[in-house]
């Protein structure tokens, strides 16, 4: 398949386009944008903001405005870059509201540092993508894989919402968890989803071993666990790593926290260093972009017991392809399926092997 047909590139758009770009957003995503734009030398008009964030600061020499003041300036005939990330359906609602009136784009710009996915990515990985497109195990994967390709490259919201499915589709489809499950949590956070498999199976779980090395969430998994559930339950403070060492980490809670080249000496462990040969069946990674090192990490548990598996497919521009070339390579028994849940960009895009 010509991966590259399927839409032109949101980055050469832009540096095409003769209209004013306004940026929609503050922050971490909009700094990488405006980093992009420089790059490639596009020019933004303005910022605005929603109107409960819009205080007239400055961000990057624009001052940030509402929606109305920003038209008011530069007229409706505007585009709009979306620079931030949202899953909570309000705003989802709010940008998509946005396509109804404006030209509206999202770049997708990878969560840890790397090579954005534009057309030279695309060439330089054309036979990975074909190959991990080839595995998938359903026709709704498929989908996702190719509406991911095209909202990467061109920015357009409505591909993330073609193939979206929501939590319950992959639990009763998919997962299909039991009372019975040795579940291994890595990126456990506050304990989201140890709740989220606890609303499957009715509270019941054989046993829960959960890592996390951020210290603020690390206490609020702490304190949930112990007001909360009871059993054989195993709480680590470090991250996933493919082996026991330490490692400097960023500790700023969420998706700032990873592995970086400075910040606080953390404690990484590898999940089979953990487990030492306890049973693993169902096996969650959302870890920053460490997904690699992690299942290196989880490499003996894999193989022994081919535990269904739960992967955030998203950090970094080439997870969604490669990551099921990684799983399949240790193993080829798995069925592979892809999934994006309601997000923007597109985050929550997650591999599920059964």
């Amino acid at each position: 398949m010509d991966f590259l047909s399927v839409e032109q590139s949101v980055w050469r758009r832009l540096q095409e386009e003769t209209r004013p770009i306004a940026l929609y957003g503050m922050g971490d995503g909009a700094d990488k944008i405006l980093a992009q734009f420089d790059r490639l030398g596009i020019r933004a008009s303005a910022v605005f903001a929603s109107d409960e964030f819009a205080r007239g600061n400055l961000f990057h020499g624009f001052c940030v405005r509402k929606l109305s003041d920003t038209v008011a300036e530069l007229g409706e005939d505007i585009v709009i870059v979306i620079a931030f990330a949202s899953q909570r359906p309000e705003v989802l609602q709010l940008m998509y509201a946005l396509e109804d009136k404006y030209d509206v784009v999202a770049p997708d710009v990878p969560v840890v540092e790397g090579p954005l996915f534009d057309e030279d990515f695309v060439r330089a990985h054309q036979d990975e993508m074909q190959r991990a497109y080839d595995l998938l195990a359903d026709d709704l994967s498929r989908e996702v894989f190719l509406d991911t390709v095209r909202f990467k490259l061109s920015g357009k919201m409505k591909y993330l919402r073609h193939s979206e499915s929501d939590k319950d589709e992959v639990f009763h489809n998919l997962l299909r968890p039991t009372a019975e499950e040795h579940f291994s949590d890595l990126g456990a956070y506050n304990g989201d989803t140890i709740r989220e498999l606890l609303h499957y199976t009715d509270g019941k779980f054989a046993s829960v071993t959960a890592l996390e090395p951020d210290r603020r969430s690390f206490r609020k998994l702490n304190e949930w666990a112990s007001a909360n559930i009871t059993g054989d339950v195993t709480l680590v403070q470090a991250g996933a790593w493919n082996e026991d060492t330490v490692k400097c980490f960023t500790d700023q809670a969420g998706r700032q926290s990873r592995v970086a080249g400075q910040g606080k000496e953390t404690q990484m462990r590898a999940l089979d260093s953990v487990l030492s040969g306890r049973p693993c069946t169902y096996l969650k990674m959302d870890v920053e972009g460490a997904e690699r090192e992690a299942i290196a990490g989880a490499e003996k548990t894999i193989r022994q017991y081919a535990p269904k598996l739960n992967i955030a497919a998203y950090h970094r521009s080439e997870d969604f392809f490669q990551l099921p070339l990684l799983i399949h390579a240790l193993q080829p028994s798995y069925r592979l399926y892809l999934r994006h849940h309601p997000y923007v960009p597109a985050w929550d895009t997650n591999l599920y092997a059964i």
